[in-house]
């Protein structure tokens, strides 16, 4: 069954762009700057439950970079990729099964920048229109795949700040035993302030990062870069 999108994706995507400041200036590509490109997809679908969820993915656990870490569906740019969002829709429907016919790109975010592993990532924030099951997750790079409600991600009790042995400090989520944090909680947490959804919610609640979490990876680039003094 097609779905309409809401319109605060649309209110989103447009407020992001008029946006001087915030996440995506803090982490924008240097003048100049190159780097590998990549692409992640902000999927949003309507819940069986009512409402918005999310698509996450959790890491598998036996990849050499970001091991468990959460994410959104994503990876590199292939030269068979007419854009940064066919990109996304390529890798989404190789990790977790989606058909790309399935999903309205409502339109690519501004770039950020991961300076440590110098990727330049283009966030594209979609609508699965035909939403149904996560299917054919490749196990080699996804552990698990999740539609998280986004009522429950919105909680006040689902929400604190990460901080991180490196002095960084951010933004945090938990769900169904998933800890969000780094480069995905905070282009979650960007898409969902613009979109008017945000409830107020205790930033001096805080909580250490997992010990797990603490090696190298693209969420460790994220928190190098805020304390080179991009942030």
């Amino acid at each position: 069954m097609t779905v309409a999108r809401p319109a605060w994706l649309d209110r989103a995507r447009d407020a992001i762009a008029a946006a001087d400041r915030g996440y995506f200036e803090t982490f924008a590509p240097p003048p100049g700057g190159g780097g590998r490109r990549s692409s992640v997809m902000i999927l949003f679908g309507s819940s069986d439950g009512g409402g918005e969820d999310v698509v996450l993915t959790e890491r598998a656990h036996t990849l050499r970079s970001q091991p468990g870490d959460i994410s959104f569906p994503g990876g590199k740019r292939e030269k068979a990729d007419a854009s940064d969002a066919d990109a996304a829709l390529r890798e989404t429907q190789e990790e977790v099964g989606i058909d790309p016919v399935t999903i309205d790109v409502v339109g690519t975010l501004p770039e950020i920048y991961l300076s440590p592993r110098k990727f330049v990532v283009t966030p594209v924030l979609g609508w699965w229109r035909e939403p149904g099951p996560l299917d054919a997750i490749d196990p080699t790079e996804v552990h698990r795949a999740v539609r998280a409600p986004l009522p429950d991600l919105l909680d006040p009790a689902a929400r604190f700040t990460v901080s991180h042995p490196s002095g960084y400090r951010g933004p945090g989520f938990e769900f169904d035993g998933l800890f969000v944090w780094g480069f995905t909680a905070g282009l979650l947490s960007a898409v969902l302030d613009f979109g008017g959804l945000t409830l107020p919610w205790d930033r001096s609640v805080e909580r250490p990062l997992p010990v797990r979490y603490q090696p190298g990876g693209s969420q460790d680039a994220l928190t190098k870069t805020a304390t080179e003094g991009r942030a």
